[in-house]
């Protein structure tokens, strides 16, 4: 593989000439501009990141971590914080935990700072304390989808009001005139999801519907699957699903199937993100979409922000610790939904 120094010496510059044009800095004139660039293309050069890396201080990268690249949310938001990252000239690594924290912190001790110049961070399952070691090193993390716009976690974060999500999942159902609802929540009762189950009892306690059936399952379609299967043999009565997520949603339909259920005919079904599968399935799935390239891009942006301006190596509790707050999550109707059997 050439070198820089070989490109300089076919170009018949010097070598910090050849990497003032690669990286568009200094006074460089145009013709000696195009002789570098057609000399980079001749030799076939591309530069060693690690070694920009070492002798810069800083990487042309970010990290992305995600706690399971199996969830197709991850790899569609991966997509957009790519998208973003390259306007900038950003390269992203995704750092795949599985859920575990031991990963995330190996992640973190190797990348944050080496090889990556920020990390973001969706539902990681990672520890704040590891996360606040991390900013005081000197690199920057940025929180993607904090979930509670209204309690800020203490680190840069953009936020989406997913309560506000689930309180518009529970108002479609209940305008559809259903009144004995099952929920499914894809966390832990005090996890990451809590916010949107309690905006779905905030709607049912504004139409004066007691509390629904509930299940807490993992989030994905095998979970959702369970999770309806024990809701609907419970209670057979149940005429609508609401599911704090696409993937346990899509379980809970082919439970319905599994079941002779028709949906929506017999049974209406209703989940929050608006992830590719949403669409596709059939019936296609109502849910409540969340501005997931928005969000990708603000916290693209945020953390750019903190990286020219260091915010990682200044004390904490002397710096405003920064939030956006995303686009209001909206309501998408297609064919899962529909009125109760009893109508």
């Amino acid at each position: 593989m050439p070198t820089l120094s070989e490109v300089a010496r076919h170009a018949g510059v010097t070598p910090a000439t050849v990497s003032n044009v690669l990286r568009n800095r200094g006074r460089v004139g145009e013709a000696t501009r195009q002789r570098v660039l057609a000399s980079v293309d001749a030799l076939g050069y591309r530069p060693h990141l690690a070694a920009r890396a070492l002798a810069e201080g800083r990487a042309p990268t970010l990290a992305l971590m995600v706690s399971s690249i199996a969830n197709p949310f991850y790899p569609e938001f991966a997509l957009a914080v790519e998208r973003a990252a390259r306007t900038s000239g950003h390269f992203v690594i995704i750092c795949n935990t599985n859920d575990d924290p031991v990963t995330g912190r190996a992640y973190l001790d190797q990348i944050a700072g080496t090889l990556s110049e920020g990390v973001l961070v969706t539902n990681a399952n990672l520890q704040f304390a590891d996360l606040h070691v991390i900013e005081s090193r000197g690199t920057p993390v940025v929180l993607c989808m904090w979930e509670r716009p209204n309690e800020p976690p203490g680190l840069p974060c953009v936020a989406v009001d997913f309560r506000l999500a689930g309180e518009l999942a529970g108002q479609h159902l209940l305008e559809l005139g259903h009144r004995r609802v099952g929920a499914i929540v894809g966390s832990k009762v005090s996890g990451i999801h809590a916010a949107r189950y309690e905006g779905f009892l905030d709607a049912l306690r504004a139409r004066g519907v007691r509390k629904s059936r509930v299940k807490h399952a993992a989030d994905t379609v095998h979970g959702g699957y369970t999770a309806a299967r024990a809701l609907l043999e419970a209670d057979p009565r149940i005429t609508a699903i609401f599911a704090t997520n696409d993937l346990p949603a899509l379980g809970a339909m082919h439970a319905a199937a599994d079941l002779g259920l028709a949906v929506p005919g017999d049974l209406s079904v209703i989940g929050i993100t608006d992830i590719q599968l949403a669409r596709e399935s059939r019936p296609a799935l109502t849910t409540v979409a969340v501005p997931t390239v928005e969000v990708a891009g603000l916290a693209v942006s945020l953390l750019r922000e903190l990286i020219e301006s260091s915010y990682g190596q200044r004390a904490r509790g002397k710096t405003k610790v920064p939030m956006r707050v995303s686009s209001a999550p909206k309501l998408v109707v297609r064919a899962s939904t529909g009125t109760p059997r009893s109508s």
